[in-house]
């Protein structure tokens, strides 16, 4: 079961970059690969010393590898990277969530409340979908860098505003 949800997932994924690539013409180079995707680019790579990490809150970076995820209704691909025992409460988002492990263990819990009982452990490669307005909760084992994938805008709506971690001191 877990095999055909990790065929599923990298169906899906492979259709939407697909989508959104144009046909290089033979003999034409690609251009080079900029800070932000554009129309015109038939060919993108990022490579890990090129992304950049920005400041999402306390214990945790947020870096663009594609796209926008600011735009509403324009496809993204965003990587978090959260320090060892970074716990983040419970929120949603107003979209899917598509997310896969890339370093560390990225534990994850359903609902309202933190209960770390509920968390679910997800080692390097696994991959989870959040439906939108799903509240949710996690915490990072170690150095955790998760990518994620969606439909913009991406926002995080905390269950209780006073949890937000950028508007309080970091505590584990």
């Amino acid at each position: 079961m877990k095999r055909l949800i990790m065929m599923i997932a990298a169906i899906a994924l492979v259709t939407l970059v697909s989508c959104q690539q144009q046909p290089t013409a033979p003999g034409a180079s690609a251009p080079a690969a900029s800070s932000q995707a554009t129309e015109d680019v038939t060919h993108m790579v990022r490579l890990p010393g090129n992304i950049l990490w920005k400041p999402l809150f306390p214990g945790s970076e947020l870096a663009v590898v594609s796209g926008d995820p600011d735009k509403t209704g324009a496809p993204f691909v965003i990587r978090i990277k959260n320090q060892d025992g970074l716990k983040v409460p419970p929120h949603w988002h107003p979209g899917d969530e598509h997310i896969t492990v890339i370093a560390g263990t990225f534990v994850v819990g359903m609902g309202s409340t933190f209960d770390p009982s509920v968390g679910q452990e997800l080692t390097v490669g696994a991959y989870m979908l959040v439906p939108k307005q799903m509240p949710h909760f996690a915490w990072a084992k170690g150095e955790v860098i998760i990518q994620v994938h969606g439909i913009g805008p991406f926002q995080i709506i905390w269950v209780n505003p006073a949890d937000d971690p950028a508007k309080k001191p970091r505590s584990r």
